[in-house]
This record gives structure tokens, C-alpha cells and sequence, in this order.
């Protein structure tokens, strides 16, 4: 049963800072808890400064809002008690706005050396004032005047980060007619703010030196997790009574007839198991996720339900052409090898792990002003320009959604784009 509540940003609280950052973790694939838990060490501090995401480019301007959900009938894995859930959903609204793409509490720890030590991309701790930084967004704006049968996709941001992460995609999503819904992993997340106050602080950095047996156990919870999350957010959004309770006119505009799934990371893996374990799930997108497991040995790694079995509705999967790429390479081409749907599998030519979210769009402005390094400004988002990596994803992902939950294609999918000489079609 779900329990849902506006929730308001309270005010800042003050953020203990421990001296903790992580080191490439994007760069080296996705999933890789491995290199999370050994890459831990001191950040310093540096001068903040505000950031801005580029503006959607689709007919609609975007409203959003933020709910707080209580699944009652499932015990958290990670700690006592019902499993708490956090979503925004970004949709079309006929009026524009400049929503903060955090709240003022997770920005705080988001920016922090305890934040830094699950996420930041090598940003060091207070170089950034990520409460500063605009959406394009209008909180609890109305639905579009006259939106009806609106697709809705749900997302899944990479194992440790927040749901905000790739807002940048979220919002060109809902500029052409989706109904977006960002899904944050309580104690997955670098932090989740919860109603009260309340900051739930991921549990990924705790297990810093564990041995390879208990990495696999923590992404299995993790990834149990996930797609429970994910289900249990479906289940939700089904429930009219609930949707009752959004801003005007969203609830009646959602069609969940049509119903799609996205993530990068760790969220494209959980994208690809929710398609596979749930059919409510009509096409799904896999943004650089690898979807196996390390052996309890190190001998190797065991690939997941999905990858072995494939899906068999559409299913998209956009990789990097960096440090990480390989890890993809097992669980991908059993996966493509057992779909028994559409599917297609492409590269973006010169880009990282970290290409395929927010960071083209907000770390070359931090890297200019020393926030972070140049060199590991490669590392994260590699050698394509920004600019083309947030182009090339906002359109090969809503050319993928609008082709299978829109039914209008613009044949971008069915082979090499002049527009974009970076994406390779690899299978």
C-alpha cells in the first residue's frame, strides 16, 4: 500500500564532512561497486559556484512534482522498517519555470565529501552549489491544456546516484508529451530526503575493503531492490485514487497502457529487469549498464535473469566507447541474443560512462573553474563534445520512446544520422 505526501524543501541543515571522495568510478563501467568501494580518499574544499541545465527543446514547457510513497507490505533491505521511496514526476505544462534540480538538504550532502564519496565525479567537496542549479521546470504547475493519453517512463539513475541525475533527459522527455517519473533508491542514492527533515544517506560507502562474496551479495539487495522499487512505483501510479492527488489534470492525462522504462547505470540494468520481470513495462532503454554479477571467487562474473533470457517487447541499449565498455560486452550480447523483441544496440563514439547523464552539461563549466580536473573531466564524460553527447541522447531516446510508445517514427533508429556522425550502430 502506498503513502504519499507532498514534500517542501525544509531548510539547510548543516552536513559533517569526513573527507571522503570517489575516483573515476563511472569511467571504469557500470555496476562496478568494486572500484566504488576502493576508491575512497580525501577531497578538499573549494569556492561554490551555480550551474545551469540546458533547456528542453520540445513543444511543452514542464511542471514537476515530488511525492514521498511508503511501501507497507515490504521490509526495507537495508534498513528496519517499510520501504520509503521518493519520485518526482516531470510532465508537460503550458507554463515554464526554475525548479532546483536538488532540494537544499540533498544538495548539501550531495556536495560534501560524504556525498562526493559515492558520486561527484571527482568534483571536490564544495566546489559546486548544486542547490543553485535550475531546472527549467514549474513546481505543481497544471497539466498542458488538453493532454490526454500522455505515455509514462520511468527512470532509474546509476547505482549510488540521485534521482536527479540526468534531469537534462528527464525534462526533454516531458517537453514531447511524456509523463516522467525519476525513482530515487532510499540508501542506494548518495542521500535521499525524506519527509521530516530526514536524510537517508547511502550505505554503499560503508562497505569500503569488503570482500568480493559481500560486493556480490550488496549489488543482488541492490538490484532486488531497485526493481522493487520500480514495481511498486508501477503499482502506484495504477491506483486512480492516488492520481487524484496530483496537480491538476496530470492523473486523468497518464495513460498506463503505455508504459515505458529508462536508466543509465546500474538504472539501464534496472530498466532491463523490470521489463523482464514485469509486463506492464512496454519498452525499456539500457543507457551503459552492465547486467551480471561478480562470482563470489572473483573468478569471474554470472549473468543476470535478463541477460540470459532477454525481453520480448522493444529494448534499446546505448553504450560508451570508454575505459568501461567492455564490462558491458557478456551480459549484452546474451541479452541481444535472447530478446525476442526489436532491438538495437548503439555507441557514442568518443564518450564515457558519465556521457550518458547530466555531467556533459554541468562539469566542463566546474572543470574551468578548477573544480575539478581536466583529466578527470575526460575520464568522465570523454572526448565528445558536450554539446553532441546531450543532443545524441535526448534524441535517440525519444526517437526510441516516440517509435514504440507513440507509435511516429523518424526512422532516426533504422541506421547511420548525418545529424549524428558520433552514434555507431553496433548489432
Amino acid at each position: 500500500m502506498a503513502v504519499q505526501d507532498p514534500v517542501q524543501d525544509p531548510a539547510q541543515e548543516p552536513v559533517q564532512e569526513q573527507g571522503l571522495k570517489r575516483r573515476a568510478l563511472l569511467a571504469a563501467g557500470a555496476l562496478t561497486l568494486t572500484a566504488l568501494l576502493s576508491a575512497l580518499a580525501p577531497a578538499p574544499r573549494a569556492h561554490a559556484q551555480a550551474q545551469a541545465l540546458p533547456a528542453p527543446t520540445g513543444p511543452y514547457a514542464v511542471g514537476t512534482t515530488t511525492r514521498h510513497l511508503v511501501d507497507t507490505g515490504r521490509e526495507d533491505p537495508w534498513k528496519r522498517g517499510d520501504r520509503e521511496v521518493m519520485v518526482s514526476l516531470f510532465y508537460p505544462a503550458d507554463e515554464s519555470g526554475d525548479a532546483p534540480q536538488m532540494d537544499s538538504l540533498s544538495a548539501a550532502h550531495f556536495g560534501s565529501a560524504r556525498g562526493a564519496a559515492v558520486f561527484n565525479y571527482g568534483v571536490k567537496a564544495g566546489a559546486a552549489d548544486w542547490a543553485a542549479t535550475r531546472t527549467h521546470a514549474r513546481v505543481d504547475a497544471p497539466v498542458a491544456r488538453g493532454s490526454r493519453g500522455l505515455p509514462v517512463v520511468l527512470y532509474s539513475s546509476g547505482l549510488g546516484d540521485p534521482r536527479t541525475w540526468n534531469t537534462g533527459l528527464v525534462e526533454e522527455l516531458a517537453s514531447r508529451g511524456y509523463v516522467v517519473v525519476t525513482v530515487d533508491h532510499t540508501y542506494d542514492a548518495s542521500e535521499v530526503r525524506l519527509p521530516g527533515g530526514r536524510l537517508a544517506e547511502s550505505v554503499l560507502p560503508a562497505l569500503a575493503g569488503a570482500p568480493v562474496e559481500k560486493v556480490d551479495e550488496t549489488l543482488r539487495t541492490a538490484m532486488g531492490a531497485r526493481v522493487g522499487d520500480a514495481r511498486f512505483v508501477l503499482d502506484t501510479l495504477d491506483d486512480a485514487k492516488w492520481r487524484a492527488g496530483l496537480p491538476r489534470g496530470l492523473g486523468r492525462s497518464m495513460d498506463m497502457g503505455r508504459v515505458g522504462m529508462a536508466g543509465q547505470s546500474a538504472g539501464g540494468f534496472t530498466a532491463a529487469q523490470t521489463t523482464h520481470d514485469d509486463r506492464r513495462v512496454k519498452a525499456g532503454v539500457n543507457m551503459d549498464g552492465q547486467m551480471d554479477f561478480p562470482l563470489p571467487d572473483a573468478s569471474g562474473r554470472t549473468l543476470s535473469s535478463v541477460a540470459r533470457e532477454g525481453v520480448g517487447r522493444p529494448f534499446l541499449l546505448l553504450g560508451s566507447d570508454g575505459a568501461g565498455a567492455a564490462d558491458n560486452r557478456a551480459s549484452w550480447t546474451s541479452f541481444r541474443q535472447h530478446a525476442r523483441g526489436w532491438r538495437a544496440e548503439w555507441k557514442m563514439a568518443g564518450a564515457e560512462h558519465g556521457s550518458y547523464t547530466d555531467a556533459p552539461s554541468l562539469l566542463p563549466a566546474l572543470a574551468g573553474r578548477g573544480a575539478l580536473t581536466a583529466e578527470q573531466l575526460g575520464k568522465d564524460i570523454g572526448s565528445v563534445r558536450p554539446e553532441r553527447a546531450v543532443a545524441a541522447e535526448r534524441a535517440y531516446v525519444v526517437s526510441f520512446f516516440d517509435r514504440f510508445l507513440k507509435g511516429h517514427d523518424d526512422h532516426l533508429l533504422d541506421g547511420p544520422s548525418a545529424r549524428f556522425p558520433e552514434m555507431v550502430r553496433e548489432h
